[in-house]
């Protein structure tokens, strides 16, 4: 395994190898600050439709806030008409974000049933005109994010990896299952290394990262250059500084392996009303406290009493509430 502990993509410096992946509802502003904080060496916006900015959606806004410290930025756009894909890119292009991500692998029905996200794999003929397309109108680096296949009988991602370097994007990120696998089963890690065995520029690892260990064990089979933590960083920030320890040797394999994935109260308390806050300045009361419900059952499960302290969350209104409930953990 590479034992550098960071690398680029085309001029941008990732300074670690853990990054923290999209997610729709969950990679806003105030929680990629949060893991970024905690050592995430590459960050994502939520899913972003080029349509959306073409027919002016005010809901895009928000999903693009970013500030000086939201760096370096991957803003992911999704979308099927290459002409509207590179038109968008060329009108966003300079807003502050470092690298513009294609997303490719998205299995939501109403995406895919548009020829979106994971639909193109279906189609890499019309994968690499959108690569291409967007790679003349912009200048910042480009990747795609993608999966195993659409499904079990049409599993090509290591030919899709390669239309998609040679249409000229600068990195890929593999999801290892097929879009009718959504989040089921076990990633695999053999695609993912048949993958970056079949491509010289970067490739990052997804699918079943929820400890440290994980991520030094995918980096290990894959050869993958660097891994993106996606549902295993909900309620837990923290995995970015514990992997990241373990990659830079400070700890060991085995005092990784015991390591909890969840810090003492004090500190558990301390980030999740941190994190309200942050909500809260960033989305108003109303909506930040609403939103950190979902959070906060995240943020206390595994613990003790967690089914009493996430039945409770369900009902917060007010900053107030949520500390008293933080009060009981």
């Amino acid at each position: 395994m590479n034992q550098t502990n960071e690398f680029y993509i085309g001029n941008v410096h990732i300074p670690s190898r853990v990054a923290l992946g999209p997610m729709a509802g969950v990679t806003d502003l105030p929680f990629r600050l949060l893991c970024k904080e905690m050592g995430a060496g590459l960050l994502y916006t939520e899913m972003i439709s080029a349509k959306g900015i073409f027919y002016g959606n005010k809901n895009t806004n928000e999903l693009w806030a970013t500030c000086e410290e939201d760096s370096p930025l991957a803003l992911q756009l999704f979308g099927s008409d290459p002409v509207i894909m590179a038109d968008m890119a060329k009108k966003i292009e300079d807003m502050d974000f470092d690298i513009l991500d294609i997303n490719m692998g998205c299995p939501v029905p109403k995406v895919v049933n548009n020829g979106e996200g994971s639909a193109l794999m279906k189609d890499p003929a019309l994968a690499a005109k959108i690569v291409k397309s967007i790679k003349k109108a912009i200048s910042k680096p480009v990747t795609v994010k993608f999966r195993k296949g659409f499904d079990a009988n049409n599993v090509n991602a290591v030919e899709f990896a390669k239309v998609l370097e040679d249409a000229g994007a600068d990195a890929l990120c593999v999801h290892g299952r097929t879009r009718s696998e959504y989040y089921s089963g076990t990633a695999d890690y053999d695609i993912i290394r048949s993958v970056k065995e079949s491509v010289s520029i970067p490739v990052i690892a997804s699918g079943d990262i929820f400890k440290a260990v994980d991520v030094f064990n995918c980096l290990d089979y894959t050869n993958a250059d660097a891994v993106i933590v996606a549902r295993g960083a909900r309620g837990n920030p923290w995995i970015f500084r514990d992997a990241n320890r373990l990659l830079s040797g400070e700890i060991t394999y085995e005092e990784a392996l015991n390591l909890s994935t969840k810090p003492d109260k004090e500190e558990l308390k301390a980030m999740i009303l941190r994190h309200a806050r942050d909500l809260i300045k960033f989305k108003g009361e109303y909506t930040g406290i609403h939103e950190m419900r979902k959070h906060f059952t995240w943020y206390v499960s595994g613990i003790k009493g967690s089914a009493a302290l996430r039945g409770a969350s369900n009902h917060i209104s007010s900053y107030e509430e949520l500390e008293e409930i933080c009060d009981r953990i």
